[in-house]
């Protein structure tokens, strides 16, 4: 069987997806630097900062930014060495690990997110129209279905 290789149009295409979603989270990622924060920091702490409660498990806060145990693991020990979270015991399950946003992990957020937000303006949103934008986000979500669906296959109803 011959491989079935990308067309010079399929490759432009998603080379450039690929290579600017590369170049953006780099150049977004040392915006943060600037701010004392990481990219993962400022991932955890998104997350962590919209809830009411400040706190969440540590398996909830995996699988919503869809990370492995393990690096999990390693962020949180680092954001707890410091001062951003916590980890502390499940007082509803004592088999998990709560992870709570402390003070200085509010104010680190607060802290970053204008400028955060100013540069994501800057170099993604008023790159494109308001239509542009609508295209994007559906085409993005059709990929997102695509790979919830069981076998990577689109769900019923969707368009490919």
């Amino acid at each position: 069987m011959e491989p079935n290789w990308l067309s010079p149009a399929e490759r432009r295409a998603w080379r450039a997806f690929v290579f600017a979603q590369r170049q953006l989270v780099a150049h977004l990622n040392r915006g943060l630097q600037d701010s004392g924060l990481s990219g993962p920091d400022y991932d955890i702490l998104v997350v962590l900062s919209a809830l009411d409660e400040d706190r969440m498990t540590a398996r909830e806060l995996g699988a919503e930014l869809d990370w492995e145990k393990s690096r999990l693991s390693h962020q949180l020990r680092r954001m707890q060495q410091d001062g951003l979270i916590s980890r502390e015991l499940n007082p509803d399950d004592a088999r998990s690990t709560m992870v709570r946003l402390l003070p200085a992990g509010r104010a680190a957020i607060e802290a970053a997110a204008p400028r955060h937000a100013a540069d994501v303006r800057r170099n993604f949103i008023e790159l494109f129209t308001p239509e542009e934008l609508d295209t994007i986000a559906t085409l993005n979500e059709r990929i997102l279905g695509h790979l919830a669906a069981p076998g990577g296959r689109l769900a019923e109803g969707e368009v490919s």
